[in-house]
């Protein structure tokens, strides 16, 4: 699978982002779909994922502030950020990853990552 981010960039703390993740085929219910994120230094970590299988799934440093959906007819997710605070600042990457379900390695994949960039 081929993945494509888009929606990266720079804002203040407490402002609003959205990134948008598109697939270049239609992923299997098996498979979830969304964000890690990855800051220097640090280890990458789970953002959101959503699945038939799996439903939906957020990172605690996220949940009430960040909304994954899904529009299955464009394979793509998009994930709205509210409140974003400077540690959300990252490279957040795009992923299909087997997750709740079974999802065959065609299906599986990254994105190249896109930066977002929380300044106080």
């Amino acid at each position: 699978v081929q993945l494509v981010e888009s929606g990266g960039g720079s804002v203040q703390a407490g402002g609003s982002l959205k990134l948008s993740c598109a697939a270049n085929k239609n992923i299997t219910s098996g498979c979830a779909m969304g964000w890690y994120r990855q800051a220097p230094g640090k280890e990458r970590e789970l953002v959101s994922l959503i699945g038939r299988v799996l439903g939906i799934r957020y990172g605690d440093s996220v949940k009430g502030r960040f909304t994954i959906s899904q529009d299955n007819a464009k394979n793509m997710v998009n994930l709205q950020m509210n409140s974003l605070k400077t540690e959300d600042t990252a490279v957040y990457y795009c992923a299909v990853v087997q997750l709740g379900g079974i999802c065959p390695s065609a299906f599986r994949g990254w994105g190249q990552g896109t930066q977002v960039t929380v300044s106080s």
